[in-house]
């Protein structure tokens, strides 16, 4: 199915790995110029070159700090500037770390909500006025599972995640007709993240290794794996396109049906 999103305009934010890499490789699949980017220059090109390879259209590599406004600002200009408009915004960014509430001091709390929130927010705002002026102008906030489930040991994602969804959810009726803004809800999916999450597990004890990890974290999912970052990526990519049209204002799972709310 053609997704009609040749030679649109995406941004996606934290897009040198995980599931903004992997949403930026599926919107260059599609025909789409694409702009990426993160903190490390190496790692950042080393993508730029992945998702150059993915399809037609131009990738952009930017290096740029989400917490830090003034890069957000930077960022979307150069944008704008190098491919004449904007018509696509994907936001993602890194997880917090994990932690339980007695180890978390307030500088945690307002670092992961700069990182979760603020960064979707002035990503938002610098891109608005260029959205308006696209014809197909879409909004799409990758979030986590925890904002609808919490998971132990990941207070700071879910508490401050949750904001994401509420701000979504009310710009999706403020900026509509013109914009649509929609939020992923992703499980279990096999990120750097993840991986992360079993080794610290394993550390304390939890699993005897990662192969007994990675099976534990899939027990609880119908389809009886863990996703890949990939059915993320095609799924960001029809939000985006004509395709999704009507669909605005939406929360969408895609956890194999492991929410149970």
């Amino acid at each position: 199915m053609d997704l009609e999103l040749d030679d649109s305009t995406a941004l996606v934010t934290a897009s040198s790995s995980g599931l903004g890499f992997a949403s930026a490789q599926a919107l260059a699949s599609e025909g789409a110029n694409v702009t990426i980017c993160g903190r490390d220059g190496d790692r950042l090109e080393d993508a730029r070159e992945d998702v150059a390879e993915t399809g037609p259209g131009d990738v952009l590599a930017i290096q740029a700090d989400l917490t830090d406004p003034d890069d957000v600002s930077r960022l979307v200009g150069e944008t704008v500037e190098t491919f004449g408009g904007l018509d696509h915004v994907v936001t993602s960014a890194g997880g917090p770390p994990s932690t339980t509430f007695l180890e978390t001091d307030e500088r945690d709390w307002y670092a992961s909500f700069d990182l979760l929130v603020m960064s979707v927010v002035w990503t938002i705002e610098e891109a608005h006025p260029h959205l308006l002026e696209s014809p197909h102008g879409t909004i799409t906030c990758i979030t986590s599972r925890t904002v609808k489930e919490v998971a132990d040991g990941l207070l700071l994602s879910n508490a401050v995640r949750r904001g994401v969804e509420g701000l979504v959810k009310t710009i999706s009726r403020e900026f509509a007709p013109e914009i649509r803004a929609n939020t992923v809800v992703p499980g279990t999916i096999e990120t750097a993240r993840i991986e992360e999450l079993l080794e610290a597990r394993i550390e304390r004890g939890v699993y005897a290794d990662y192969e007994e990890g990675l099976a534990d974290f899939a027990d609880s999912v119908p389809m009886d794996r863990i996703g890949e970052p990939r059915e993320l990526g095609d799924l960001v990519a029809v939000l985006a396109s004509p395709r999704a049209s009507y669909v605005n204002g939406a929360s969408i799972p895609i956890d194999g049906g492991e929410l149970r709310s």
